[in-house]
């Protein structure tokens, strides 16, 4: 196992989204993450093939049976000798589990105590169920995503779930081991989609605050521009330009011959609408390929293909950075950043429910009576 968090172990509750992006990306770096799976899970044979869920690799399984006493005091052993936790379950799941912050720090008192979830641990909406689409929509992130004259667009679930979920609890829990490692002591990390996509949109606060920030499709990167969007081609395939400084304004005029006096003013929003239809014609009397050919002929234009996942893997920039790997089969990004000495790695496929239970199980000072009868009680599988 290679990565800066070499050496440390955190324990994962096996949840959906933000919480294994979060172990994945603690798993990239180097810790070893042991996710603590439901028994009921478990499936009676080995499968053939590892599975395909990405956001799983890079950890050890072992499956328990959380309704049971015996299985929570399971994973307290675990907790004993981890450096963090992560859970993902409404506040309050965790306490009736009796596996709460406090009883998790009264066994270990250094353990960073990282939780998940999308309004946070408290306030009104605490116990409301939402989706990323909720989240990013009462953090004042949805209403500014769109063009104009448009409803709100949602987005892929990136902004919550991922960019203000799973990326900032890593983040938290990060700050706090090092915390940690300074006082001797954990803490609770209370990380909430709601709070994190607001975080988010801290550069527009500013703007908002001064009444420079117009409402969606009319702002410089919000596709009200005319040199910044995605524009279609002729063969239906798109690009994406984003010349906003005027010096990139200047080189993408150059080649793609915006000469016209109507062009010099690059801020006049009241010319907007008019050139962003002159744009989109233009655009389509070329592949993309074609344009390709001509506005990467500088590099002072900030423009790039529009790729699907699949053309990703096989543009020569990503294949010169190694941006992707092979884990078992399946493409899939590699770890990031990237670290000049202790740099991270894909520790392996993800794990089926239940695969490696007795070996977490020994390595937690478990003998083997003691998994023997677990076994037998159907605590763990």
């Amino acid at each position: 196992m290679a990565g800066p968090l070499q050496g440390f172990t955190v324990v994962e509750l096996q949840g959906i989204g933000p919480g294994p992006f979060c172990g994945m990306v603690l798993s990239d770096l180097g810790a070893e993450v042991i996710r603590v799976d439901r028994a009921e899970r478990a499936p009676a044979e080995a499968p053939t093939r590892p599975p395909l869920d990405v956001l799983g690799r890079g950890r050890r399984s072992v499956s328990v049976d959380l309704k049971d006493p015996a299985g929570v005091e399971v994973v307290l052993r675990l907790v004993e000798g981890a450096d963090a936790l992560i859970e993902g379950f409404r506040p309050g799941v965790m306490e009736r589990l009796g596996l709460g912050p406090d009883v998790c720090l009264a066994r270990n008192q250094r353990l960073v105590y990282g939780r998940m979830t999308g309004w946070g641990q408290d306030g009104p909406y605490a116990q409301t169920a939402g989706h990323d689409l909720n989240y990013i929509a009462l953090a004042g992130a949805l209403a500014h995503m769109g063009r104009a004259g448009e409803p709100p667009t949602p987005p892929i679930n990136l902004v919550g779930d991922f960019g203000g979920g799973g990326m900032l609890l890593a983040v938290g829990i990060l700050a706090a081991l090092l915390e940690a490692q300074r006082s001797g002591n954990g803490q609770v990390v209370d990380t909430a989609m709601v709070d994190g996509a607001a975080l988010l949109m801290a550069p527009f606060h500013g703007l908002s605050h001064i009444g420079r920030l117009a409402p969606r499709g009319n702002n410089t990167t919000d596709t009200g521009a005319p040199f910044y969007d995605a524009y279609e081609c002729a063969d239906g395939e798109y690009v994406s330009i984003g010349s906003i400084e005027p010096q990139f304004y200047a080189e993408l005029r150059r080649l793609m011959d915006l000469a016209g006096p109507e062009w010099d003013d690059q801020m006049d929003r009241s010319r907007w609408p008019e050139l962003k239809e002159r744009m989109r014609a233009l655009f389509r009397t070329r592949t993309r390929a074609e344009w390709c050919e001509l506005l990467e002929s500088s590099p002072d234009v900030c423009f790039a293909p529009v790729l699907t996942i699949p053309e990703a893997y096989e543009h020569p920039h990503n294949i010169a950075r190694g941006t992707f790997v092979d884990v078992a089969g399946i493409p899939q990004p590699r770890p990031a950043p990237r670290f000049s000495r202790t740099d991270g790695a894909v520790a392996g496929p993800p794990a089926w429910v239940g695969q490696h239970t007795d070996d977490v199980l020994r390595a937690a000072g478990f003998t083997d009576d003691e998994i023997a009868e677990l076994h037998g009680a159907g605590t763990v599988r």
